[in-house]
């Protein structure tokens, strides 16, 4: 007989820091990943939306949503990293560099940056950089994320641990805006509401009062379309409860296309400076969200401002709180994500 010709995925001691991986599997992405990603969450921000908004403002065509760029780099990434995973826990220094656009090609790579062995000596921490490349490979974005990952063999040494340095926020000059971009002839009735940037005040808090209730359904398709492979999301005997964990990035563009009411001219997402899924999300619960306006700041683009915003997303419990006397995340806190969205004077 052969070599075994299944890939099992990697385990914790299988990882090494420096290791550069190429992740498998280019995606060319179409219109029908808008259309599938506004039918899933429903997404309405107008620059993702319209052609036309989006050449007003001084872009070629609507590009496909920040967050569906996201997930099919995410995607590409998980057989490599986090098909073991126990859950994936946060994220940092992430930027878009460039829109992406129906018939762009899209793959990924990363960088282990980071290990760490838990306690309990049965799995550990593992923290990437991923780059997500084009055809023509100009990086369109990149982000550091960690993802506690099982170990196969238990009695594996321990890694020397190294826990990255990473920045607690992007500064705002930093942030790369889209070449043309111009909000002067911004058309605030079609995208949906009168409030500018300068109509936000740091310490601001937004309830986005809508609520949706996740769906089995809804997620597989969704994981499925990102070509998301991590067993926890699809294999409901992989989790000793028996119940299959929804994908965090479900989760957060949920979040996102609720914030709408309230946001809805947060239009593009250009930076990650930190995120936690909080505590696991399961089919049945009803999310809701909640935005807290961070900071604000200028940029050299005509028109367009930054703003940074903390965006939660619960399953219940009272709008605006967040963590308990101890310090942690309250059992109704699913997401707190820290971004940059660029949004018109």
């Amino acid at each position: 007989m052969g070599a075994a010709k299944t890939n099992p995925g990697r385990f914790f001691e299988d990882y090494r820091l420096g290791e550069m991986i190429r992740h498998a599997v280019p995606r060319t992405v179409s219109g029908g990943e808008r259309a599938l990603y506004h039918a899933l969450y429903p997404a309405r921000h107008a620059l993702y939306s319209s052609d036309e908004f989006a050449r007003a403002s001084g872009l070629p065509a609507a590009p496909i949503d920040d967050l569906a760029a996201f997930h099919v780099v995410f995607g590409k990434t998980v057989p490599d990293i986090s098909l073991n995973a126990v859950a994936n826990l946060g994220y940092a220094e992430g930027r878009w560099h460039l829109p992406v656009y129906p018939g762009d090609t899209l793959r990924s790579e990363s960088e282990v940056i980071g290990l760490k062995q838990n306690s309990n000596g049965k799995s550990g921490v593992v923290y990437v950089r991923t780059r997500g490349l084009n055809q023509r490979d100009d990086v369109v974005m990149d982000y550091v994320r960690w993802v506690m990952v099982r170990k196969n063999d238990l009695d594996a040494p321990a890694p020397e641990t190294v826990i990255p340095e990473l920045q607690k926020v992007i500064p705002a000059e930093d942030l790369v805006i889209p070449e043309g971009l111009d909000f002067t002839r911004y058309d605030f009735d079609l995208a949906g509401e009168a409030h500018r940037w300068g109509d936000y005040a740091v310490g601001e808090t937004i309830d986005h009062v809508d609520g949706v209730t996740i769906e089995e359904a809804e997620h597989m398709l969704a994981t499925r379309l990102w070509q998301n492979t991590a067993k926890v999301h699809f294999d409901a005997t992989f989790r000793p409860d028996g119940q299959r964990l929804i994908y965090g990035g479900h989760v957060i563009s949920l979040a996102r296309a609720l914030s709408f009411n309230g946001l809805a001219n947060a239009q593009m997402i250009v930076g990650l400076n930190g995120g936690a899924h909080a505590n696991p999300c399961y089919a049945g619960l009803t999310v809701k969200a909640w935005s807290e306006v961070l900071d604000k700041a200028e940029t050299a683009a005509p028109g367009v401002g930054a703003i940074r915003l903390r965006l939660v997303a619960t399953s219940g419990g009272e709008a605006f709180t967040l963590k308990g006397e101890d310090g942690r995340y309250l059992p109704h806190v699913l997401l707190d994500l820290d971004y940059w969205a660029l949004m018109p004077m």
